[in-house]
């Protein structure tokens, strides 16, 4: 047999196998394709991402490339802890945006949801009392309650047995695991949940899967106040009673906290009406100061000061308080000296640092005279038997006051002159018709019954002049106050003048 003849009839055999390894090769590209992507090409057009195959060649010699090998599929990797994993999808259902505020969009919340003792105008509790907090926390509290049926004590557990306010009322994140399914029993290495409500980002605000354990601080810093939530609780005292319509809001904020008008509900009572032992005292609530301010109360924080609101006997400290202060100190002084030591109240009025446009230096010393020529004047701003007594008394120039004081000066003239017959200008009858005002600034009516009394000193003295008893009948229709002061009201004396 001739060898060329074998040769030529071997070629086209070779040539048949090189062109069926060309077609395997092309349905294996084509099943890769197909299986990255699930929708299949049109007729006659090439996997989507590849270039058209080339058409085979019949008359090729060479073999075709053999296909690129398949990437080998990544290895799983190893379980880590929930802030270095990939934060999952949230589903449809899941609104990221609520819990941010306490109502949706940051909406006003309504009047009658706020803490009782709010008003429409209210600016939130007292900054001094309340520091402002950093919440760092995205929380339902109207998803949690209504939804999720949970009661307050469910979360706040602590609050049932807190007797100071330095406890922190704040679940614990723990609490959280049974529903999220995370784990923070070691806050070094926080295990999240499988689904998208357990992860970190999912409740801490601002939170990135790169941010490992760190999530920001979350604050409510220590009330400047005496409160016990025990108390409180066993009294049957809700939550509502002093936080507001919570299970109506999101995030419960600052403004959720009480407001003193509401406390006021029970405390404002005087003690012996007062509701079980809701005391009335200011320091029931407010913090004394050292035993070096004389056992006031607390007025500096480091969040601000402690100032009366207006609602409170008009006691706020505003611009035009310099002008209003002395009817709020004339009709309750013992009101001021909650926070104001005598000293504080001299420092002005003896002229050292008052301003000269109330009245003049060393007025101390003068108004006993000015006071005596033109007491409409001073009784203008000030009440006698509260403002002008009460210093008297202090001093000891008054009846009631030490007498160790008194006996060491006098404000009247000499009795022979003052009191005794006969009277004469300067005597005290006379000045008592002229100026009577002057008179009760340091006596009351008992005083002069002392005297004028039926049995009073000296056998007594009738304060009556000559020809009373024909005029004494339309002056007790018009104030029977004053002749009950010596005459009880069914006397025989006063039938004369019915």
């Amino acid at each position: 047999m001739d060898p060329k003849h074998d040769t030529a009839k071997a070629r086209p055999r070779r040539d048949l196998g090189g062109l069926f390894v060309l077609v395997i090769a092309l349905l294996g590209a084509i099943g890769t394709a197909f299986a990255q992507d699930p929708t299949p090409p049109a007729d006659g057009e090439a996997p989507a991402g590849e270039a058209p195959a080339p058409e085979a060649d019949a008359g090729a010699t060479s073999e075709p490339e053999p296909p690129a090998p398949e990437p080998p599929a990544p290895e799983p990797a190893p379980p880590t802890t929930a802030t270095a994993q990939p934060v999952p999808a949230p589903p449809a259902h899941v609104d990221l945006s609520s819990g941010l505020a306490p109502l949706p969009g940051d909406a006003r919340v309504p009047l009658d949801w706020l803490p009782p003792g709010a008003f429409a105008q209210d600016r939130g509790p007292s900054a001094a009392i309340f520091p402002p907090q950093k919440l760092t926390i995205r929380f339902n509290h109207k998803f949690h309650v209504k939804e999720q049926g949970l009661k307050c004590e469910a979360c706040h557990r602590a609050a049932l047995t807190s007797a100071s306010v330095a406890d922190v009322l704040t679940p614990k994140p723990t609490l959280c695991d049974d529903c999220h399914g995370t784990d923070h029993s070691n806050l070094d290495k926080v295990q999240a949940g499988d689904d998208a409500s357990g992860q970190c980002a999912f409740c801490h605000v601002g939170y990135q899967p790169g941010d490992g354990n760190r999530v920001a601080k979350f604050h409510i810093p220590t009330a400047n106040m005496v409160f016990n939530h025990q108390k409180h609780a066993a009294r049957n005292i809700n939550c509502q009673q002093c936080h507001g319509a919570v299970q109506e809001l999101e995030l419960a904020t600052r403004d959720q906290l009480p407001r003193m008008r509401g406390c006021f509900a029970c405390h404002q009572h005087p003690d012996p009406a007062a509701r079980g032992d809701a005391k009335s005292a200011c320091e029931t609530c407010h913090i004394k100061a050292g035993s070096a301010e004389g056992g006031r109360l607390r007025t500096t924080f480091a969040s601000g000061i402690m100032l009366p609101p207006r609602w409170m006997q008009n006691a706020q400290h505003s611009p035009d308080f310099i002008q209003r202060h002395k009817y709020v100190a004339a009709n309750d002084s013992q009101f001021c000296a909650n926070c104001h030591k005598e000293d504080f109240c001299v420092g002005c009025h003896d002229g050292r640092v008052r301003p000269r446009s109330i009245h003049p230096s060393d007025y101390l010393a003068m108004h006993a005279t000015e006071a005596r020529l033109a007491m409409q004047k001073c009784t203008s701003c000030h009440r006698e038997q509260s403002f002008c007594l009460q210093c008297h008394q202090r001093l000891g120039v008054t009846m009631s006051g030490p007498s160790g004081v008194r006996e060491a000066g006098r404000f009247h003239p000499p009795k022979a002159e003052w009191s005794d017959a006969p009277r004469r200008p300067g005597h005290h009858a006379y000045e008592a018709m002229r100026n009577l005002n002057a008179c009760v600034s340091c006596h009351i009516e008992r005083d002069c019954v002392v005297c004028h009394g039926g049995q009073g000193i000296g056998g007594g003295f009738n304060p009556h002049g000559g020809g009373f008893a024909a005029t004494c009948s339309s002056q007790l229709k018009r104030n029977p106050r004053p002749c009950y002061v010596c005459h009880e009201p069914g006397a025989q004396v006063l039938q004369r003048c019915l």
